[in-house]
């Protein structure tokens, strides 16, 4: 709660995303956070975004990805011990959970929210393309977009290329 933030209040960030995942309420925590914001927030797949990394992806004004990509939906996991009644119990408490990021994906994408929980249910793994044409993303990476103008195909290999080497760098994402 207030503090100074690393961002800056009214910069622009650009959060680059491959990660498998983790912790649904740190993923939500940091989409807000991302929402929260006020400068321009770009998003940029470039290997997955998946479970919680799929919602922090979401917090983009502007989702950019790979086309060899992917973004994976899914349910609510958990691990659980306990006797049946235990069970339904959890079971119970976790469709909420599955229910709030059925609709920050529907707020994004467009997808009624009854249509993106049968994706969660089937654990959905989207390529780039899929993710451009189900509205989980807005754009393929610059390396990956059509150019007319001769000199934009260098520019695009170099941006890809520095957004590949901060990820394999370890640079935030």
């Amino acid at each position: 709660a207030g503090g100074r933030g690393g961002i800056g209040a009214n910069k622009d960030v650009v959060v680059r995303i491959n990660s498998p995942g983790g912790d649904l309420v740190e993923g939500l925590a940091i989409y807000n956070m991302l929402r929260d914001h006020k400068g321009e927030v770009t998003v940029k797949v470039l290997g997955m975004a998946a479970s919680a990394a799929s919602i922090i992806a979401m917090a983009g004004d502007e989702i950019l990805i790979a086309k060899s990509a992917r973004v994976m939906i899914h349910d609510t996991w958990v691990v659980a011990i306990g006797n049946r009644i235990d069970l339904r119990a959890i079971a119970d408490e976790l469709e909420p959970f599955d229910t709030d990021m059925a609709d920050i994906y529907a707020a994004r994408t467009g997808l009624e929210p009854k249509a993106v929980l049968k994706m969660m249910d089937a654990v959905t793994m989207m390529n780039g393309t899929a993710s451009v044409d189900k509205g989980f993303a807005d754009d393929f990476l610059p390396a990956d977009q059509v150019a007319t103008d001769p000199n934009a195909k260098q520019d695009r290999i170099a941006a890809y290329l520095l957004d590949m080497a901060l990820a394999k760098a370890g640079m935030p994402r």
